[in-house]
């Protein structure tokens, strides 16, 4: 396949089509914020957190000893996964323990985890 079969050359507008495309469109700024969530999975780190709390609650110590990272670096992140809502996290006594915030989060990391898994296997 050449970069000119993936060029539509016909004149005909499938207006029924537009029409009903358009008509479902979300709103303008549901779709910017849409870009700014998955913008969140655009940073290796915090998808790396993401898997680790996907497996398990945990504490920020053993996030750092997992990813071999500094406490601090990976408070800087689960800070803005906090941010994004896609975490959450709970006291006992002096230890914070950090988890996904709802299956909703675990959903889309696994199904981009799936896919990304699916494109592998067809080789």
């Amino acid at each position: 396949m050449t970069k000119e079969d993936l060029v539509c050359d016909c004149d005909v507008i499938h207006s029924d089509i537009v029409d009903n495309a358009k008509a479902r469109m979300p709103d303008e700024n549901d779709l910017y914020d849409l870009a700014d969530f998955f913008k969140i999975f655009g940073d290796s780190t915090r998808v790396k957190i993401i898997w680790a709390l996907d497996e398990n609650e945990m504490c920020v110590c053993d996030i750092a000893v997992l990813l071999n990272m500094t406490k601090s670096a990976i408070s800087h992140q689960l800070r803005t996964l906090r941010q994004a809502d896609l975490v959450k996290y709970r006291r006992e006594g002096k230890t914070v323990y950090y988890s996904l915030k709802d299956d909703h989060v675990k959903d889309i990391f696994e199904k981009g985890m799936e896919h990304i898994k699916e494109k592998y296997m067809q080789k």
